[in-house]
């Protein structure tokens, strides 16, 4: 059974709290209202998602911490008469509930009202009225009120609203074009004719329909998923600015190389792990790189010692033995696939031709989830240049042996102080080994390298297992930041003239910064690398309308060729859907036409499969805003693509490789 009441606390802590709402009061009505009541059943398991979602009628239940920014920023009086308009779930009203004296909240969808009605009442919040009507009109029987929110966005604010505004009241609503980003805007009555306004930011809400909003309900937008028959002028532009990609293995990269010039780390995404045309074109693209800029690392979203057990084989270095097979863990299928395969014999022959073996391409995983396979390669290291050392490690890396087949559950108990923490045990390893760095490396620097990096993979995998229960921004920022430090380390290691290629979902090669993970507090390796190499990186993103891609219904289940979904009516995939061009790829950075940036630069949705696809809850699940020409500086379309070409492989159980976002 799922523990909504940890999830709650932890949604608090790091999605509000964190991001700056400081009122007591409204953290702790945060705290107090199971959000889970006020969802639909096929909802109820992202109820502590920082994010809108869909309910009854077609509304959404408004984003957690829209809901504690809007109460914080009325700047609520425990004895507040307060008027909400769109009542929706109830949720917003029942939070309210619990930090002002009086909630009266009109809702224009008669079912919606009913069932708030029946939700607040089950909770025994008996200081709630509901109202259906034309909320736009308010409440005028229980006028005055000391704030109001509102929470659709209008083209100003109705003259009623403000006349029920008692002198002194707050009064905050979103105003602007229904279409695009509004201002949410704070007004003051300051007395019976002069009210006072501030911008407090731009949002994006759903219009405000009624007599003093909008009055054409048609121009909300369509919320189930369907095509259109309608070319937009951005689509328009998009297929004509657009360079085609006939075909993936003879398509003309020369403009594409111009482009990225120079760029010491080259990005290169996908939109999601399982689809056959982006391993291929990341392929073709890095085989460009390699043949004809020098490129000498492909560092991908994968193990440390799973790759280097493929770069032991492209590179042509002796194999280590007593090694499982390396991606024989869930998902499988991610990186042990046909298209992977063809790329690494093709990397296989290329070296071979390389004589000076300092000069031959490696493959290099960049992520953290090896923990006891990055442990093993450390002892046999040890054991072969150290074995004093190497009975110290056994020692302190013993600390984690109890947890071997299921590194989360360690996280857990340390956290809950169930087990003593190994974090001392596993950093004072690491430290030992690089105090040693002059004489290991003077041995073999390579290999030294290898097992410090497999130290300090331990390390962090060691504090990601207890990060984790903190919330989903703090592991992730943990994740990123190692699998760019490590990035980091292979260019130092290779010298100043090094120039990586990076295989990895689009979510962390495209800048976070332009998107909604900003606001969630968190960065990625694309923005990370933007912050320390500026112009020195050259991101490509990836994305598909439809067709079949490989992936599981949930962790650790068997993978699935499943149909994916045509894309969602206000995403950029749609834009491109309907440029009409099969394949293209779509400079950014130095866009033929500078129209072309300004007219996707407006937030869109934009979709991400990780290993996990949910075609069922896939707005929730898969979308989330972004500004693609801040994002990437380029992006590569293909309308219909398949699933990748899965490989047999036996897992060996585990934690999942990309656990617990599959991104």
């Amino acid at each position: 059974m799922r523990d909504f009441a940890t999830e709650r606390e932890l949604m608090v802590r790091h999605d509000i709290a964190a991001r700056g709402i400081r009122d007591q009061r409204v953290l702790a009505a945060m705290r107090s209202v199971p959000r889970e009541r006020f969802l639909p059943d096929d909802m109820v398991e992202f109820a502590y998602a920082d994010t809108p979602l869909p309910i009854e009628e077609g509304q959404t239940i408004s984003q957690p911490f829209i809901v504690a920014n809007m109460i914080a920023t009325i700047e609520p009086d425990a004895g507040d008469r307060v008027l909400e308009i769109g009542t929706g779930s109830g949720y917003a009203a029942a939070v309210l509930s619990r930090v002002v004296g009086e909630v009266y909240t009109v809702e224009r969808h008669e079912p919606l009202a009913r069932l708030a009605r029946e939700r607040l009442a089950d909770l025994g919040m008996a200081n709630v009225q509901v109202l259906h009507g034309d909320g736009t009109l308010g409440w005028p029987a229980h006028a005055p009120y000391d704030a109001i929110i509102v929470t659709a966005g209008g083209p100003r604010v109705p003259e009623s609203l403000r006349a029920q505004l008692a002198i002194g009241g707050r009064l905050v609503m979103p105003v602007g074009d229904e279409s695009r980003i509004q201002q949410l805007i704070r007004v003051t009555r300051v007395d019976a004719n002069r009210f006072e306004e501030e911008s407090l930011g731009e949002v994006r809400f759903v219009p405000l329909i009624g007599q003093e909003g909008f009055s054409d309900p048609e121009v909300q937008p369509p919320v189930v998923v369907g095509r259109t028959r309608s070319r937009s002028p951005v689509a328009a532009l998009v297929g004509e600015v657009c360079e085609p990609v006939s075909d993936i293995e003879t398509v003309r990269l020369g403009p594409m190389l111009e482009r990225i010039g120079d760029a010491r780390v080259v990005l290169l995404g996908e939109a999601s792990h399982g689809t056959s045309e982006f391993y291929a074109m990341r392929a073709r693209i890095t085989k460009e790189l390699i043949t004809r800029r020098g490129f000498t690392i492909v560092a991908v979203e994968a193990d440390w010692p799973d790759a280097a057990q493929v770069d032991r084989y492209v590179r042509h270095r002796p194999p280590v033995g007593n090694e499982p097979p390396a991606f024989s863990r869930f998902p499988t299928w991610m990186w042990r696939n046909g298209e992977v395969h063809d790329f690494v014999e093709w990397l296989r022959v290329w070296n071979a031709g390389v004589a000076d073996p300092g000069r031959r391409t490696g493959f290099y995983g960049l992520d953290l989830y090896s923990l006891f396979s990055s442990i093993a390669a450390v002892l046999r290291y040890l054991d072969d240049v150290d074995p004093d050392t190497a009975a110290v490690a056994r020692r302190r890396y013993g600390c984690l042996s109890p947890w071997e087949q299921d590194p989360a559950v360690y996280g857990r108990a340390a956290v809950t102080g169930q087990y003593q923490t190994c974090e001392v045990a596993v950093t004072r390893m690491l430290t030992d080994m690089l105090a040693r760095r002059m004489d290991y490396a003077t041995r073999d620097g390579e290999r030294f390298f290898d097992a410090a990096q497999n130290a300090r993979l331990v390390a962090q995998a060691e504090r990601y297992y207890r990060v984790m229960y903190y919330g989903r921004a703090d592991s992730w920022n943990l994740r990123d930041r190692h699998m760019f430090d490590t990035l980091r380390a292979l260019l130092q290691f290779q010298g100043p003239d090094s120039r990586a290629v990076v295989w990895a979902h689009n979510s962390h090669l495209g800048n976070a910064a332009a998107t909604e993970m900003s606001m969630r507090g968190e960065f990625n390796v694309g923005q990370l690398a933007r912050e320390a190499w500026q112009d020195g990186v050259y991101a490509v993103g990836f994305g598909t309308d439809h067709g079949t891609v490989a992936a599981a219904n949930d962790w650790n289940e068997p993978m699935q060729v499943m149909p994916v979904r045509p894309a969602h009516p206000e995403s950029y995939e749609r834009v491109f859907h309907e440029s009409g061009v099969p394949a293209f790829a779509l400079p950014l950075r130095y866009p033929s036409r500078a129209a072309v940036r300004e007219e996707l630069t407006p937030p869109r949705l934009e979709r991400a499969i990780g290993v996990v696809y949910r075609p069922d809850t896939e707005l929730q699940s898969h979308y989330f805003q972004a500004m693609l020409p801040r994002q990437f500086d380029e992006y590569l379309w293909f309308d219909e693509t398949r699933a990748v070409r899965a490989l047999p492989a036996t897992p060996s159980g585990g934690v999942p490789d990309t656990y617990p976002f599959g991104l």
